[in-house]
C-alpha cells in the first residue's frame, strides 16, 4: 500500500528541484527533458506490476514520459523531451486530434487512463511498448492548451488521482519553463 503523505513530501521535493534544474537549462526541450526525466521516477504505485492481471505475458514494467506540442500551425502534435521512446520518435509529428494527447489538447483537461484495456479509443503511439496506464495534462498558458504531458507505464493500474494531481502540478511548471526558454521559437525553428 502506498504511503500518499511520504509521496506528497517526495512530489515537493521532486517539483522544487525540477524547477531549479528547468530553471538553469540551456533551452526549452532541455527545461521539459528534466521534467519528463523527473515525473518517471516520481509518479505511480511500484508494486502494480506485482498485481495479477496488470501485466500480460511478455509485458515488463516500465515507465515513459514525454511532451506532445501543439504545431503553430495547430494541425499537429510535435514530440519533445521524450523519455523511453524509441531513437526515431523524437521530434515526430502526429495529428492534432490523434488519440489521447488530442483529446486532452482539445478539452485542456488533465485525463487518467488507469487502464488502457478499458479504453477502446486508446491509440498506441509508443514504439518501445504498449502503455497500460498514463496520465495526461495540457500545458496551459494564456487560456491555450501549448501542448500535452504524458506519462506511461506498461503496467496497468499504476497511476490513480493522486499521481494525476502531482502530474497537473507538473504540468504547470513545465508550460512556465516553455516559455520562459522561448519555446514557441524554438518550435518554429524545428518546424523549418
Amino acid at each position: 500500500m502506498r504511503d500518499v503523505a511520504r509521496f506528497h513530501q517526495d512530489a515537493i521535493r521532486a517539483l522544487s528541484e525540477a524547477g531549479a534544474e528547468a530553471g538553469a537549462a540551456a533551452g526549452p526541450e532541455e527545461a521539459l527533458w528534466v521534467i519528463t526525466h523527473a515525473l518517471p521516477q516520481l509518479l505511480g504505485d511500484r508494486e502494480s506490476h506485482l498485481q495479477p492481471g496488470n501485466l500480460k505475458d511478455g509485458e515488463k514494467q516500465q515507465f515513459a514520459c514525454c511532451c506532445f506540442m501543439v504545431t503553430p500551425d495547430r494541425k499537429h502534435n510535435l514530440l519533445v523531451a521524450p523519455v523511453n521512446f524509441a531513437p526515431t520518435q523524437r521530434h515526430m509529428r502526429i495529428d492534432i486530434g490523434l488519440g489521447h494527447p488530442g483529446h486532452v489538447v482539445k478539452t485542456k483537461q488533465p485525463m487518467l487512463l488507469a487502464n488502457t484495456d478499458t479504453h477502446k479509443s486508446f491509440v498506441k503511439i509508443l514504439e518501445t511498448f504498449r502503455a497500460g496506464s498514463g496520465v495526461f495534462a495540457p500545458l496551459m498558458w494564456g487560456g491555450e492548451a501549448l501542448g500535452v504531458i504524458i506519462c506511461a507505464s506498461q503496467a496497468r493500474n499504476t497511476f490513480n488521482e493522486t499521481d494525476l494531481a502531482v502530474h497537473v502540478a507538473f504540468s504547470h511548471l513545465a508550460a512556465a519553463q516553455w516559455m520562459a526558454h522561448a519555446g514557441p521559437v524554438y518550435l518554429g525553428k524545428l518546424m523549418g
